[in-house]
């Protein structure tokens, strides 16, 4: 049981990067009988720190780089506007309501999603409708929602730096990463 636990969790950390299984397997079995190491316990830490290091660098400038492909590609189709923060979005319904202030506390239904198309969030999905002061959500929010009235819905393309900026948001939010949210305006909370 511990073998296949700890291979299924070893293939899952390494599937995307190259390595040799049988100087992998000999190192794992050297450790768990207290054999002579090819490297010791203080150099593999170190060494591991700075390889984790450079596979965050590498996938941060690789999300950059989509980044600013598909904002550009997506500021050319017909319907996105594009504000000077760098903010895009598109109308999907424009309501007739009042539209918030910077300051004002809403009621929504939202979705968000990555680039690739993976949901990280929904207040749809958890069946209630969310509540917040737009200043304190990050700032693609609290611009994008006082450009709607009350009963519009929205398609908000947030670049990284309106979003959660360069280290991302936990497990959830990959640093450097643009954000889709559909935003529906439900109501402003006096």
């Amino acid at each position: 049981a511990m073998g296949v636990y700890l291979g299924k969790q070893s293939a899952m950390q390494l599937a995307s990067q190259e390595f040799n299984l049988d100087l992998y397997a000999k190192a794992f079995v050297d450790a768990v009988k207290d054999a002579p190491l090819l490297m010791s316990v203080d150099s593999c830490v170190v060494f591991l720190n700075k390889y984790e290091k450079r596979v965050r660098e590498q996938e941060a400038a690789e999300n950059r780089k989509k980044e600013e492909e598909f904002l550009a590609a997506n500021a050319k189709r017909e319907g996105v506007i594009q504000t000077e923060s760098g903010l895009q979005y598109e109308v999907v319904k424009m309501g007739e309501g009042e539209k918030p202030t910077a300051s004002s506390k809403v009621k929504v239904n939202y979705e968000g999603f990555l680039l690739n198309g993976k949901k990280f969030d929904s207040s749809i999905d958890r069946g209630q409708p969310a509540q917040f002061a737009l200043n304190r959500v990050i700032s693609g929010w609290t611009e994008g929602l006082q450009l709607m009235p009350v009963g519009s819905k929205f398609t908000f393309y947030i670049p990284y730096k309106l979003a959660y900026g360069e280290h991302g948001a936990g497990s959830v939010v990959p640093p450097y990463s643009t954000l889709i949210f559909e935003v529906e305006l439900i109501e402003i909370i006096k």
